[in-house]
């Protein structure tokens, strides 16, 4: 690896064989291997220094007035939705919140961003969505921030498809594949032709569990994560051990668990909730995975194909107020969600 690699912003070192991708903020490509042990799920993440991780030449753009500031201590909290590819959109929804500036650069000082998984498929640039968050983690440890990211059930979707293909798994209700899988749930041939090892390893390593300030951040909305530990390390410790171990199976089982939904919507939703923050900690939990219009009942299925568009103003305020849903709906004309933490609305749909 060269001692200054460098991500280069908008531009590969070969010509790509898809025509969406040049000039786009978003298409930072990491040159060669990063470093073993870059996450940007580790929680102590320092200020990177020359050598320690993927370096990032930028120019320092000076924040407007009203701006998050940077300075001792942490910064405010911001969550992001489900992405799905929908890189446009996440860029905008960024800027909004005054996250990165006109050029796709983090530009929140030592604000804290978590995203809360499912990067890839159904939208169109999945790679450079995973691009743009790897550059701005970087970007963020940098300038004092973090942004970091949770595994979502499309992680191990992209994963398993990667690396077992056609190798069929027991589903559970007979024999599958990840292949059929990933194609079924919205796979894009450009986002498995772009996929490269720099993006498997930072996948693999990515937390399904984490806790930030009083908040206990997952991908879904599923009671499943208790199977896997009883505390948050665990948890991810857990997963991290089995995608190592690399048997399909058992990381078909990880997919399909994380692929519940749900457990907190119905009469039962209040204690599931209480039962994850007894054992993991946190006053609420927030999730991603189940689309607002999908949990409210405006669209019949995930893709939003039985009528119009839905409304979605802001995040979901649910279970007796102890859960807050933050997937808009990108991929049925929803909104794609990034909001500062704590929310003082109790119901906010």
């Amino acid at each position: 690896m060269p001692a200054d690699p460098t991500l280069h912003l908008g531009h590969r070192t070969a010509a790509p064989a898809y025509p969406a991708a040049s000039g786009h903020p978003g298409n930072a490509f990491p040159e060669g291997e990063v470093p073993e042990g870059y996450t940007p799920t580790e929680r102590d993440l320092p200020v990177i220094n020359r050598g320690d991780t993927v370096q990032v030449k930028v120019s320092p753009v000076p924040a407007p007035a009203g701006e998050v500031p940077s300075g001792d201590g942490p910064g405010p909290l911001y969550v992001v939705g489900d992405v799905h590819g929908y890189l446009d959109e996440l860029l905008a929804a960024l800027r909004a919140q005054g996250l990165v500036d006109e050029n796709g650069g983090w530009s929140a000082g030592n604000a804290r961003l978590w995203f809360l998984g499912d990067f890839t498929d159904r939208g169109p640039d999945g790679i450079g969505v995973i691009d743009l968050v790897m550059r701005l983690s970087a970007e963020a440890a940098a300038a004092g921030g973090y942004c970091k990211a949770l595994m979502g059930n499309h992680e191990l979707l992209l994963i398993g498809a990667k690396r077992f293909g056609d190798t069929p798994v027991n589903s559970g209700a007979g024999t599958a594949t990840f292949q059929a899988a990933w194609l079924l749930n919205g796979g894009q041939k450009q986002d498995m032709d772009r996929l490269q090892d720099v993006h498997l390893q930072w996948m693999s390593r990515l937390d399904a569990v984490v806790r930030e300030d009083d908040h206990l951040l997952v991908h879904s909305d599923t009671t499943a994560y208790l199977e896997y530990g009883e505390t948050i390390e665990d948890v991810n410790d857990t997963v991290h051990e089995i995608l190592t171990r690399n048997d399909a199976d058992e990381v078909w089982d990880v997919f399909r668990k994380f692929t519940k939904r749900f457990a907190f919507r119905d009469d039962g939703g209040p204690q599931a909730v209480q039962e994850l923050l007894s054992t993991y900690g946190g006053s609420r939990i927030v999730h991603g995975h189940s689309p607002i219009p999908y949990l409210l009942g405006q669209v019949g299925t995930e893709d939003g194909e039985d009528g119009g568009g839905p409304v979605v103003d802001g995040p979901h305020v649910y279970a007796d107020g102890l859960a807050i849903a933050m997937d808009g709906g990108v991929t049925m004309a929803g909104k794609l969600l990034v909001v500062q933490l704590p929310l003082n609305d109790r119901a906010n749909a």
